[in-house]
């Protein structure tokens, strides 16, 4: 089999396994590594000291597997019709459903062993958002999309409410035209809706000042600023993928069954996190995406938004 023939079937296996789109790009370090070392200088990272520890493979991805020559990157769409609703403890969408990383490793394991199949003695390993990989470079580089100013992967044909994957190969396949196009123009939308000012720069966030970072990243008890800034999320924050025009006019609704809302997950009642036992914590949200923070890092967050809503 050509190795274009052999991607071709990668393609098709890969979209018959439920990903929205796939390309593969290769492996060659990244290009604009140098902004990376200073994005940790400046401390941005906060308390994410695994992300030092990664640098050297973040800039050189072909070294996470050697001998591997391309990255398979996998998008696939976690868009639900209806946002969160301001006046309840909100909760960013990926998390409205099974832990994204439990429903998407097992499809990318499924990929690997096709990769396999398809090419005898291939060598493969995944990555679901863990790991050293640069995902958003390796999507941009497979042509799924180019990197926003709110440093998330935007996809014309979806958005930015997608999930990236990759499975890294020695296999010989034939990469996809990188996503040269920076469709943001001279939109700021993204960066003037953040509440926080966490973005110092186009497509330089400080995850110190991000609700996400503090809500799920956040080790410990929040600052005074620092929980007046969680305002009413509970877990993660959407506000500059809700407010960006390609998710307002062109991205459309999943329609994947096991990226359904769970009811308990999109609109949980933060009094009910403060009296819960480890017990039912464990029965309810250990296969969420709450489990990250754990207990007590959400109810850390439910006191903080229980608290803002008394203030003036």
């Amino acid at each position: 089999m050509t190795a274009r023939a052999a991607t071709s079937a990668v393609t098709r296996r890969a979209l018959e396994l439920g990903f929205d789109a796939v390309g593969v790009a290769s492996l060659d370090p990244i290009p604009h590594a140098d902004a990376l070392d200073r994005w940790l200088a400046a401390g941005y990272g906060g308390t994410m000291h695994y992300l030092q520890r990664q640098a050297s493979l973040r800039r050189a991805p072909a070294e996470i597997l050697p001998g591997a020559r391309v990255a398979v990157v996998t998008l696939t769409n976690y868009r639900h019709p209806q946002p969160s609703v301001p006046g309840t403890a909100r909760v960013a969408q990926y998390a409205w459903s099974r832990d994204y990383h439990r429903v998407l490793r097992p499809r990318l394991e499924r990929l690997a062993e096709s990769i396999r199949e398809i090419i005898p003695g291939a060598r493969t390993r995944c990555y679901v958002d863990a790991g050293p990989v640069p995902e958003r470079e390796l999507a941009q580089r497979a042509g799924l999309g180019w990197i926003g100013k709110n440093t998330m992967l935007i996809d014309p044909a979806r958005g930015s409410f997608t999930f990236l994957g990759a499975v890294l190969t020695d296999a010989a396949l034939v990469c996809d035209d990188p996503f040269e196009a920076d469709r943001c123009g001279t939109c700021r939308a993204c960066l003037d809706a953040c509440p926080t000012g966490a973005f110092v720069g186009e497509r330089v966030l400080d995850a110190r000042r991000c609700i996400s970072y503090l809500t799920i990243e956040r080790r410990g008890e929040f600052a005074e600023p620092e929980r007046a800034q969680v305002a009413d999320w509970l877990f993660g924050c959407d506000i500059c993928q809700d407010v960006c025009p390609w998710n307002v006019r062109f991205a459309l609704p999943t329609d994947d069954a096991e990226l359904a809302p769970r009811p308990e997950l999109t609109a949980p009642d933060p009094i009910d996190l403060l009296d819960m036992s480890a017990a039912t914590f464990a029965a309810c949200y250990d296969d969420s995406a709450f489990s990250r923070p754990g207990m007590t890092g959400m109810r850390r967050n439910a006191a903080a938004v229980l608290y803002n809503r008394r203030r003036p």
